[in-house]
């Protein structure tokens, strides 16, 4: 019954039978063949027939409305079945490199054969041991990575940013160098201390978003990526330009080399390509 259910709804969109014939490559008495069939099987007239025009009858209107959400439900289905069907490993990525992870699954989506890929919001002691456990197939991960995973595709992230609280002295600063920081508390979202800055170390969660508030708080500051003060708004911290060297956070992928698949392959791939492109 389902063909003739699309049939009807297409009937009504058209209110033609010969137009609704061929939106579907259907001949006309075919169409004409559906719909009684299913006026048949319901025992309701769907619509009212002269030689110019097609038009529902109020029984058709009432019945227009659970045909579409048939129509809306199969498709749900074959797309939810298509979904399943396809090989899907899970990701986990510091949100500092979303726009990374969101380009790999673009580019993984339209590989032949297609691998789907579930995004995880993770920090590094979070993404490190859903790795461990099987939960994700690979993770990026700020390096140095645990011993027991294998990686690849290595990024550096620069940082050359300071958010500091806004009422601090340096708010107003037009840059910040390492002479500014001596005897600050220098925040650390990781397992290391910045390398070459001075200042007391502070380490924090791996969590960027998470640290701006421990600055606003008065904690202590934190030098952070550009591409990260490019997408926070906020009245209660300043992000003032420094001038450090080379000041940066590598990235890997990292994966368990007992679970290497084929869409693991395709993963790794796809980000060396996103990183040569970019």
């Amino acid at each position: 019954m389902l063909r003739e259910i699309q049939c009807f709804a297409r009937v009504a969109e058209r209110l033609s039978f010969s137009a609704a014939a061929a939106d579907v490559g259907m001949s006309q008495p075919a169409m004409s063949q559906a719909i009684t069939r299913l006026e048949r099987a319901t025992g309701v007239r769907l619509f009212e027939r002269s030689a110019r025009e097609v038009r529902l009858t109020a029984e058709g209107k009432a019945l227009l409305a659970y045909a579409e959400q048939v129509i809306d439900l199969v498709q749900a289905f074959g797309a939810e079945a298509a979904r399943l069907a396809r090989p899907t490993i899970h990701l986990a990525y510091p949100p500092l490199v979303g726009t990374l992870a969101a380009r790999i699954v673009r580019r993984l989506a339209t590989r032949t054969p297609a691998v789907g890929v579930e995004l995880r919001a993770a920090g590094r002691d979070e993404a490190a041991r859903a790795l461990a456990d099987g939960e994700v197939s690979a993770a990026i991960l700020a390096t140095p990575a645990p011993a027991r995973f294998v990686t690849a595709a290595r990024f550096h992230v620069t940082v050359d940013h300071l958010a500091v609280p806004a009422g601090h002295r340096l708010a107003s600063a037009l840059k910040v160098g390492p002479a500014e920081l001596a005897g600050q508390v220098l925040m650390t979202p990781g397992s290391r201390p910045w390398q070459g800055l001075p200042g007391r170390s502070r380490l924090v969660p791996d969590d960027f978003a998470a640290a701006l508030d421990l600055v606003a708080a008065g904690a202590g500051l934190l030098p952070i990526p550009q591409l990260m003060v490019r997408t926070i708004r906020r009245d209660d911290v300043r992000f003032v330009p420094l001038e450090a060297g080379d000041l940066r956070i590598t990235y890997a992928l990292a994966w368990s080399k007992e679970r290497v698949t084929p869409e693991l392959m395709a993963l790794v791939q796809a980000v060396q390509d996103a990183l040569w492109t970019r």
